[in-house]
């Protein structure tokens, strides 16, 4: 088995070993994974933080030792806690980090960071806390930083911030935690999930207080949510139809 780490602010995981190929989720700086399979050009990975599967680069990541894998495994992971934030490597360059990037690899990658960091389990009223910092950042497939971000993403990133470890996608995000029979159960901080006409789970959002949901719909925006799912107020209709609310913490 082989291992790596993300040295990049932000790296693309593809669904297939490709450029055309659909992004399907995002390595930021400093997450570490498990080598699957090697080709040229192209690397299967198996992510640490969530055990999310993808094709990477093998020009965009950096090759670990075991040993090292399993440190940065067993540390509390020291995340990045501003919006954007730089790293310097040892010809004093600066590259950007997002908010959420992992701090722990920077004593293996030989680079400093002076900015705003955050670490362990926080209490349960900082997740709407964090979850603003994301207001307004655009809707992106696959996508799990400031600049670009989607429904999943969103709220493991939010989740991950706080010291919870949440899957990759919203399905498997739904299997975590207990469900509520009620919405007014709810507390802020709860996941909402919604599903298509099939029954397939597709969207998920962070329960606000007085019934309201931070979510991504184009951009991570706040709107209504009644028993029925989630009212945008601009568009006076429902938008997206509640499976089951959860709670995690």
């Amino acid at each position: 088995m082989q291992y790596g780490i993300c040295p990049l602010s932000i790296v693309p995981l593809r669904f297939a070993p490709s450029n055309e190929s659909e992004m399907i989720s995002q390595l930021l700086y400093g997450e570490h994974f498990k080598i699957l399979e090697e080709r040229a050009k192209w690397s299967k990975i198996r992510v640490a933080f969530d055990a999310f599967e993808a094709w990477v680069q093998n020009k965009q990541i950096k090759k670990i030792e075991e040993i090292v894998y399993e440190d940065l495994d067993t540390q509390t992971p020291e995340l990045s806690a501003d919006l954007i934030e730089f790293i310097i490597d040892t010809n004093q360059q600066l590259t950007p980090v997002p908010m959420g990037a992992s701090l722990n690899a920077n004593a293996y990658l030989n680079h400093k960071f002076d900015g705003h960091s955050v670490s362990g389990v926080l209490p349960k009223a900082h997740i709407i806390q964090s979850a603003l910092f994301y207001q307004n950042s655009p809707h992106l497939w696959g996508g799990r930083s400031p600049l670009g971000i989607d429904c999943s993403g969103f709220t493991q990133m939010v989740y991950k911030l706080n010291g919870y470890r949440l899957k990759r996608n919203a399905a498997e995000q739904a299997k975590q935690g207990e469900a509520l029979s009620f919405i007014e159960e709810s507390e802020a901080g709860d996941l909402a999930f919604f599903d298509d006409n099939e029954g397939i789970i597709n969207h998920v959002g962070i329960m606000m207080q007085d019934n309201y949901i931070i979510h991504v719909d184009e951009k991570v925006r706040i709107d209504r949510i009644d028993h029925s799912g989630i009212f945008n107020t601009e568009l006076r209709r429902h938008t997206h139809k509640l499976r089951v609310i959860k709670k995690i913490i």
